[in-house]
């Protein structure tokens, strides 16, 4: 069975099922779903906890042993299974296959799981913890569904905020969970109930973005300006390489061009796409990206990266900086920027 993390208050106070998986990559909202969880087993009696970390060397058996042990006491246990790799290996699988088809008595199991690809899910371990509990998959709040996020927070500190507000907060905290529920905490416990105003909120919240290289490829290929503008100077100003940044934006721009002359010569996307290394999630803003520009503008955009590169060694003069941000530009806005062709 699946549940929304945003269903599974709701779906514990209906009764505990004896098996959980909480896999993702949003560590507030992961560690959120594992805490209602094992709040839900303390009221529920299961007052004794063993936690399990997966390891190097970790002996499976000895998982194993610990839960046929269980019920030779009365008590009621929750098992907290933590695999920080999402990678169990292949006595693990097997492990963990033995243990859902045996799940012991008066224990909850609870399996901590980072975000897993597509080959991971469709293991056959996984299946095995998807046909017998209960799996919450945590995605992270993308950048136009964080005000919303927020709003839904402060609501439950009784406060609320206009669409303005809420979008200043989201910009300050850049896609960081943690670093906006500090914040949603901290206006709470400055703020009476009510409608917050902006210059109230201005003044509280702190500047807690923590930018993304990454990140900054995701807005050039989606085509968001004023956001990428707006991360280039965060990383300027945290003191982030130029050189990790060129890397990340030739890298994007060597895959349109790629997908680009493919589908110039007929070849079926699909193939492009997975040639080019592009996986589910990112497809979108790739098909985006190459919806706006062309195969010469990729081209010039190329060498513009290699002329960036020989400012970056000292070979040329120019402000790397300014450089990077016109060469972002020719993805994300290539209609401002005429292809300059070489003589």
């Amino acid at each position: 069975m699946r549940v929304k993390p945003e269903q599974l208050a709701r779906h514990l106070a209906d009764g505990l099922q004896p098996l959980y998986t909480v896999y993702g990559d949003e560590p507030l909202l992961a560690l959120e779903a594992a805490d209602l969880i094992r709040a839900a087993a303390r009221k529920a009696g299961y007052s004794e906890r063993e936690i399990h970390t997966v390891q190097a060397h970790f002996k499976w058996d000895e998982l194993l042993a610990a839960g046929d042990n269980l019920s030779l006491f009365g008590s009621r246990r929750l098992a907290d299974i933590r695999i920080p790799s999402g990678k169990p290996g292949l006595e693990g699988g097997k492990a963990l296959q033995a243990y859902c088809a045996h799940l012991p008595p008066d224990t909850v199991t609870l399996i901590n799981l980072p975000k897993l690809d597509r080959q991971t899910t469709a293991a056959k371990w996984f299946g095995a913890l998807e046909t017998t509990g209960v799996t919450v998959a945590v995605n992270p709040v993308n950048i136009d569904q964080l005000p919303r996020w927020i709003g839904t927070r402060l609501a439950a500190h009784q406060l609320q905020a206009d669409a303005p507000t809420l979008r200043f907060i989201a910009e300050r905290v850049e896609g960081n969970l943690l670093a906006a529920e500090q914040e949603i905490r901290k206006l709470a416990l400055l703020c009476p109930p009510g409608l917050l105003g902006f210059d109230q909120v201005r003044e509280a919240v702190l500047d807690v973005a923590r930018y993304d290289v990454f990140k900054l490829a995701d807005a050039m290929l989606l085509g968001d300006v004023p956001r990428l503008m707006r991360m280039l100077d965060g990383l300027r100003g945290e003191g982030e390489t130029p050189v990790l940044i060129l890397w990340t934006l030739t890298r994007e721009l060597r895959s349109l061009t790629r997908i680009k002359a493919g589908q110039a010569s007929g070849q079926p996307m699909a193939k492009l796409m997975r040639d080019a290394g592009v996986w589910d999630a990112r497809q979108a803003p790739v098909e985006k990206a190459l919806a706006r520009v062309s195969l010469p503008a990729l081209t010039q955009s190329l060498r513009e990266a290699a002329a960036i590169d020989r400012t970056i060694k000292g070979l040329q003069s120019g402000d790397v900086w300014d450089a990077l941000a016109q060469l972002a530009l020719s993805v994300a806005q290539p209609a401002a920027r005429p292809v300059r062709r070489q003589a």
